[in-house]
């Protein structure tokens, strides 16, 4: 049988903005607009046209698109003409192929929030949508509080959605706006507004996550026989976020029954790409990427335990849902104190160590690991630090340089504007072929603020290494975590540090000392040893 069509809609420019500290800039929505466009999705609402300049520049700068783009606005205001309408107007004069226009389908809405008749609200939907058609552009409603409207007066809800659908609206989108609707109850209300009239084909999905619900909510929509799937990158969106398209979106082109009955528009070779538009997004935002995201997380697809590694090198399929490669992820066997050999064997040959069955080396490296797991390390995420620590326990660590000795002074002053500022000054000495080199190093950016006095010690470390110098030239710190692992006079702290390189690797370190600085500067020399071995070799 024919694979029936399914429509994605990402509203990350528009819902996705909503997000609570999120702001894109011009630059950043053209950016993920055309990682969108590569995705394959069907529609890009790219915000709302003179409600902000940045929204209206973004609708003058974009350039055409495979996906339809579009503008997402209001339904007329009461007491005037659709044609007459400024804010209507400013949302057509974008120029876009398609609009969304979201109008109230809740009773008490309409009278409480509008202060206007039932019967004039369903006028405004009705002119607004006829409007958009004639045109000439393609038409959406977006039936807000439309759950909690049907839940209150069912026969007022069908009647705003049927008054956009004979206006000509090509989707008419229910909308779960505060997100407390559950899956089973999307289900059934869509079936219901079918009976009632609406064709599933016409029908969209547009869901909040405040119960955690928001992809299965969209999933059960869809086994209802909605066939638009409304959604954000991430699950950006206000609150609690919207419905997670680099969910939804795997789960449409890989899971039952939904990977054999639909097609979209995303080929799975573009699948592929989902983990690193992902991250993409987080890096626009300025945020770590949250580890345990299905599908895209860097924990996805991570395993522990031994028993669990013994059997994934045997068959992949005994711990894992989908290949991680579809989605454009990997698999990761990490180290801890619940390790086995059979997982620490795996994991230093995905280093390049491979290492005999029986080698006396595998047991003492595993002892060293529950040793200083004690001590306060982990090395779950701290991936970079655990190849050292093999390394050395192997002998296969190069001697790159040694750091002689190091020192941090922090120094409050007042400056030329009479206030008080700190400043850290950092001394690091290390020997490289022989030779010492000393370096100093302050904490102040390019723009004259203080950055601590872990950025000198790093600034200090990297300013003279001889002849590997320019291989950690583009090497940065883009994350920095630290955690108290014992409490009172004795509280030992653990530091993590996650560096990027130019060519788009991304490692973690870590380092544990009663001294933040201390435990601050063994992560970040173990940070720059795994990036001279990835670039060097072992050859020193």
């Amino acid at each position: 049988m024919a694979k029936e069509r399914l429509y994605l809609y990402d509203t990350t420019l528009r819902d996705g903005q909503q997000t609570q500290g999120v702001q894109f800039s011009t630059g950043e929505k053209l950016r993920i607009a055309e990682a969108l466009d590569a995705l394959g999705v069907d529609y890009i609402e790219g915000g709302w046209p003179g409600a902000n300049p940045t929204d209206s520049a973004f609708f003058d700068t974009v350039e055409a698109t495979r996906a339809t783009m579009t503008a997402f606005g209001m339904t007329k205001r009461a007491g005037r003409s659709a044609e007459n309408d400024d804010v209507l107007a400013a949302v057509l004069n974008a120029g876009t192929p398609a609009v969304c226009l979201v109008g109230k389908t809740h009773d008490y809405h309409v009278t409480a929030a509008l202060g206007i008749t039932l019967e004039e609200n369903i006028e405004n939907i009705r002119a607004s949508l006829a409007h958009i058609v004639a045109q000439g552009r393609e038409a959406l409603f977006d039936a807000e509080h439309f759950f909690d409207g049907w839940k209150a007066n069912a026969s007022y809800a069908l009647d705003c959605l049927k008054a956009a659908l004979e206006a000509g609206a090509r989707w008419i989108v229910l909308c779960d706006t505060n997100g407390g609707t559950l899956p089973h109850e999307i289900h059934d209300i869509v079936k219901e507004v079918i009976a009632g009239g609406i064709p599933g084909a016409r029908l969209g999905i547009h869901t909040h996550n405040d119960t955690e619900n928001a992809v299965a909510g969209s999933l059960a929509a869809v086994d209802a026989g909605v066939r638009q799937v409304q959604g954000t990158l991430n699950g950006l969106g206000e609150r609690c976020g919207n419905a997670n398209l680099t969910s939804l979106i795997p789960t449409l082109l890989l899971k039952e029954p939904y990977a054999s009955a639909y097609e979209t528009g995303i080929a799975h070779a573009a699948l592929e790409g989902l983990t690193q538009t992902s991250r993409m997004l987080d890096e626009v935002l300025n945020r770590v990427p949250m580890r345990q995201a299905p599908y895209v997380g860097s924990s996805a697809f991570a395993h522990k335990a031994g028993l669990h590694a013994s059997a994934i090198l045997k068959d992949p399929t005994t711990y894992e849902h989908i290949d991680p490669g579809a989605v454009g992820n990997r698999r990761v066997i990490p180290m801890s104190n619940q390790a086995g050999q059979s997982n620490l064997r795996r994991r230093l040959a995905e280093a390049g160590l491979e290492v005999e069955k029986g080698d006396p080396a595998l047991a003492r490296i595993l002892e060293t690991i529950k040793a200083r797991e004690a001590e306060g390390y982990t090395y779950d995420t701290a991936q970079a630090s655990f190849e050292i620590l093999a390394r050395e326990a192997l002998g296969r660590l190069p001697d790159f340089f040694e750091v002689k000795r190091y020192r941090v002074t922090i120094e409050r002053r007042k400056n030329k504007y009479d206030k008080m500022v700190s400043l850290s000054e950092a001394v690091v000495v290390v020997k490289v072929d022989g030779v010492k080199k000393l370096s100093v190093s302050d904490s102040l950016d390019t723009d004259g603020h203080d950055r601590g006095p872990v950025n000198a010690l790093s600034k200090a470390l990297a300013k003279d290494l001889g002849p590997y110098q320019a291989v950690i030239d583009d090497m940065r710190l883009v994350d920095f975590k630290v955690r108290i692992t014992q409490g009172g006079t004795e509280a030992v702290t653990r530091v993590i540090i996650d560096s990027q390189d130019g060519a788009g690797r991304r490692w973690q370190t870590v380092g544990v000392s009663a001294n933040i600085v201390d435990a601050s500067f063994e992560a970040l020399l173990d940070a720059v040893r795994w990036k001279l071995i990835r670039d060097c070799g072992e050859t020193a």
